[in-house]
């Protein structure tokens, strides 16, 4: 009797914080379904001379069943230890091929029964097609023939794809390299059945060590031996008849770079020892680079245990980085030193110095050019053109550099220096194309190269390319799309001469399609692809990007949805759904600048509001809410007020078109959208309900930064509490849907976020419903739990919302 009290009155004092629901899978209703479960067009991949097309077929979604499958996460990686590859990999499921000049399309035949394709890669003369296909046991390499559209098998299933892509092609379009399974591999050990050898034991010596919270990473000695065993490889030469080569004996292969002209290969290692506290790109690591026969010519660069890093976003570690070959060369290294020893803090004339080292690496390294701002990038031409951009974080500033490789002495020339937040200045992207090496290098065509830009403004998106000159360093603009009714993107220029470009055009109702455009000739225009919209049910719906200001005059802007015949004039008042994701600036400008496109092509996903138009309701999605900092300001002082004054003005400028009633708003968002949605319905009276997916809630469990705040907890305590929904959850007085991933592997976002935030509200009395999908990660992938979630959605939005 006594042990029967004792259990009511554990029961009583809450101790077990909320009953477990027994649902089985739903799914929502007709309208929503019926957008939910769509084929999915093929992908295009075209080879480089742009003859040939391979259209890849993928499942709309996975399944439960492939969620289910084996994995380990160890270092900051999922792989599933069976098969030997990411266990998050997005299989292609079918290939065919075509020649864009044509419209027939040729199956790949020879392919395995049900096939799991990935890595596709194209040889450098664009003649083969590599693929690996994941079996029961594990992965193999296999090939295709372009001309006769045949595929062939390469190796059995012993390929090693647990550090992504596991083979790269050599220049002779014969020759592999591969990574393979170590013959004497060891069998994993299992935890369940395996004993530790000791405790578990992490000590510091006093030295600061602030880091972002991680997920996956090693927790004892049976994870590094796991570990290590998953990420050694042997390194084998495989032909194309294939026969397979020895290379390198069995290493912790992280990456491996052939040269330009394919005599020399860069292979870094992963070394010891390994830390608990950051994942494996943090990890001891050494290069070193060999012959084409696989005699060792030079270590290059061997890099320590990298646990403590200067703070702050610049900061970087000290010695060499951003090593690589040099694209226009035959065998010349760049990289990266930091000036200022990786430390932001510290005042130097310059951050970031370049250097140049050419093989056989028996002369020292050469300086390239020092920059005052932290490295980013180069673009490389040939002898005496290069591009180089440099960025700073605080000020959001980057600049490009014209720099002569060959005279380091030579000052290099800025061409633009702007915010990079400052979408409307943006002057694009230099064009490249491939070299003889097959790789690719900056286009030039008599003293021109060419930049294609996205092209917002204010009045909208004009994409263009311009053909800039390397002696005058002026601009002359070539093309502008002049598209109002539709979106064209420029991808890459074909032909300089004849003007020849590769777009993709979309509208509101028409499908993303590619065609090749000839600048030169007015509305000359060729389809090459001519996929079908899988959404019929909302290609009549009515979408525009509606522009509004914030009390303060930030510019603001947002994507509106009416349902398909909505009478404009008699202007019903409807429910409204609001969808957004804050964003952090410096500057009032470049926070009111506006990069949405009402002809983009409607596509609703899980992750996406639209389906609700179906339904009767509005909805304004991709809202602009910017958090802005000015000056010395940090946009997180005055988080809290500028996200309810971004919500108040969203549902100002809906309301004052006439379609909504204001009483029966809902927000909702996904991560730092979630994070959001759950402080705005705890801090405005201005929902009715929210829907907050996948976020975190608790800063303090983030104490060393989360999203673009750099200080930690300690240095600002108020503003992490503020901000923390966790903290004031004895505020929340509005219905809440909280979902999120059981196996969520995005830094912060624990699941471990939502579930405390749950007890807490229920504690509290707050109305909530919380939905742990099962075997999700950050993203929800699985059929059965996207199609279950638009369904918890529907019921909580007819519920809260409508009704």
């Amino acid at each position: 009797m006594k042990l029967k009290v004792t259990l009511l009155l554990f029961l009583n004092m809450g101790f077990f914080a909320f009953a477990q629901e027994n649902l089985t899978y739903q799914k929502p209703s007709k309208s929503i379904l019926d957008l939910a479960d769509y084929q999915r067009a093929p992908t295009v991949s075209m080879d480089t001379k742009k003859e040939n097309m391979l259209l890849l077929y993928r499942n709309t979604y996975k399944t439960l069943d492939d969620l289910n499958q084996e994995e380990l996460r160890l270092g900051g990686l999922r792989i599933n230890p069976v098969t030997n590859i990411s266990s998050s990999v997005t299989y292609t499921i079918n290939l065919k091929l075509r020649k864009i000049s044509g419209k027939n399309e040729t199956q790949v035949t020879g392919l395995p029964d049900n096939p799991k394709i990935s890595n596709i890669s194209w040889s450098p003369n664009d003649k083969k097609i590599l693929f690996s296909h994941t079996t029961n046991s594990g992965v193999e390499l296999w090939v295709i023939d372009v001309a006769t559209a045949k595929a062939t098998k390469l190796t059995d299933a012993n390929v090693n794809a647990n550090l992504g892509n596991p083979f790269s092609w050599f220049l002779d379009n014969e020759t592999i390299l591969v990574k393979m399974l170590p013959k004497n591999r060891k069998p994993l050990l299992d935890s369940k059945k395996d004993l530790p050898t000791g405790p578990i034991i992490s000590s510091t010596a006093g030295a600061k060590s602030q880091n972002r919270t991680y997920p996956d990473m090693l927790k004892n000695q049976n994870d590094e031996i796991n570990f290590e065993n998953i990420i050694t490889s042997e390194l084998y030469k495989v032909n194309l008849d294939g026969k397979a080569t020895l290379f390198k004996e069995a290493a912790m292969y992280a990456g491996e770079r052939i040269s330009p002209d394919g005599n020399f290969i860069m292979i870094t290692t992963i070394q010891k020892p390994f830390s608990y506290v950051v994942p494996l790109n943090r990890f001891p690591s050494k290069t070193i680079v060999y012959d084409a026969r696989g005699k060792e010519i030079k270590t290059v660069n061997e890099v320590p245990l990298n646990e403590i890093i200067p703070k702050g976003f610049m900061a970087v570690r000290k010695g060499k980085r951003e090593m690589t070959w040099r694209n226009d060369k035959p065998a010349t290294l760049s990289y990266v030193v930091a000036l200022d020893e990786g430390d932001p803090a510290n005042k130097v004339d310059f951050r970031d110095e370049v250097f140049l080292w050419d093989a056989p690496f028996t002369n020292n390294a050469t300086t390239l050019v020092k920059v005052p701002q932290r490295y980013n990038d180069i673009v490389w031409g040939n002898d005496n053109t290069a591009f180089l951009t440099d960025e700073w974080y605080d000020t959001r500033n980057t600049k490009t550099y014209l720099i002569n490789p060959s005279n380091p002495a030579q000052q290099p020339k800025v061409i633009t220096d702007r915010n990079q937040q400052d979408v409307y200045s943006d002057p694009g992207t230099f064009e490249t194309r491939k070299n003889e090496y097959n790789k690719y290098v900056l286009a030039i065509e008599k003293d021109n190269a060419y930049r294609i830009g996205e092209g917002y403004t204010k009045e909208g998106q004009f994409p263009f390319i311009d053909e800039f000159n390397l002696k005058t360093l002026q601009a002359k603009r070539i093309y502008t799309s002049s598209y109002k009714d539709k979106k064209e993107d420029l991808l890459e220029i074909e032909d300089f001469k004849s003007g020849k470009v590769l777009v993709q055009i979309q509208s509101k109702s028409e499908y993303p399609n590619y065609y090749f455009r000839n600048i030169k000739k007015q509305n000359s225009l060729t389809p090459i692809t001519t996929f079908q919209n899988p959404f019929e049910s909302i290609k009549n719906v009515s979408k525009e990007v509606i522009k509004y200001k914030r009390k303060d005059g930030v510019e603001l802007s947002g994507t509106l949805y009416l349902p398909a015949g909505y009478d404009k004039v008699k202007k019903e008042k409807l429910p409204l759904l609001i969808w957004a994701y804050p964003a952090e600036y410096k500057d009032k400008n470049s926070a009111g600048q506006s990069t949405q496109n009402s002809n983009e092509f409607t596509f609703p996903y899980y992750g996406s509001f639209v389906y609700w138009v179906t339904k009767g309701y509005v909805v304004l999605d991709d809202a602009a809410f910017p958090i802005i900092g000015e000056g010395t300001t940090e946009p997180n002082d005055n988080f809290i007020p500028q996200l309810v004054d971004n919500a108040e003005a969203a549902i100002d400028a809906v309301d004052a078109l006439g379609y909504i009633n204001r009483k029966k708003v809902a927000v909702g968002g996904h991560s730092y959208g979630a994070f959001m949605t759950a402080n705005l319905l705890t801090h405005s009276n201005l929902f009715a309900c929210g829907i907050a997916r996948s976020g975190a809630y608790n800063r303090t469990l983030t104490p060393f930064g989360f999203q673009s705040e750099q200080r930690n907890y300690w240095e600002a305590p108020d503003v992490y509490t503020a901000m923390s929904p966790f903290m004031n959850a004895d505020k929340m007085k509005t219905p809440l849907l909280l979902v999120h991933g059981e196996a969520d592997n995005n830094p912060g976002t624990f699941t471990l976020q939502t579930e405390r935030y749950y007890q807490a509200l229920k504690g509290l009395g707050a109305t909530t419903r919380m939905v742990i999908l099962p075997k999700e990660a950050h993203s929800y992938v699985a059929k059965e739990n996207i199609l279950h979630l638009l369904w918890e959605q529907d019921q909580f939005l007819e519920k809260y919302l409508k009704n």
